[in-house]
């Protein structure tokens, strides 16, 4: 049976810190949208790279989880994001899907775009896929 968001412990996590939202979710495409607000910038008053950083890497996280086998899960080992365009206020839409899934890793690409649909940053990362343990005793 495939796994679903509803698998995944409810628990408080950066993503609810942020305000990002699943928009959609399934092994081969991830939405989610984060707003930019005060809490989002850098000092100068602009969107922070690593917000929009944290955003890519949960989109993966989400999309990895379900795409990785029954009694398997997925740690980022890699990423990285070329950032396209500042922005003060407004929602980040992410779209993510995967390029490779294989037995150990998988690769996916995020694109993350404005209110207009211009691109602010893109990303890649790279996840181990590696089998879950029982609670508290680590991954």
């Amino acid at each position: 049976m495939p796994k679903t968001l509803a698998d995944l412990p409810t628990r408080e996590t950066l993503g609810d810190t942020l305000g990002m939202e699943v928009v959609e979710a399934s092994p081969e495409r991830v939405v989610m949208t984060m707003p930019v607000e005060p809490r989002h910038h850098q000092p100068l008053g602009y969107l922070h790279g690593g917000a929009s950083v944290a955003l890519a890497e949960t989109v993966v996280s989400v999309g990895a989880y379900l795409a990785a086998p029954d009694g398997h899960t997925a740690f980022g080992q890699e990423i990285n994001a070329n950032h396209l365009r500042s922005m003060r206020s407004g929602r980040l839409t992410a779209t993510g899907a995967p390029i490779h899934v294989g037995r150990t890793s998988q690769v996916w690409g995020v694109e993350i775009c404005d209110d207009d649909g211009r691109l602010v940053c893109v990303s890649r990362c790279t996840v181990a896929v590696v089998p879950l343990r029982a609670e508290g005793t680590g991954a």
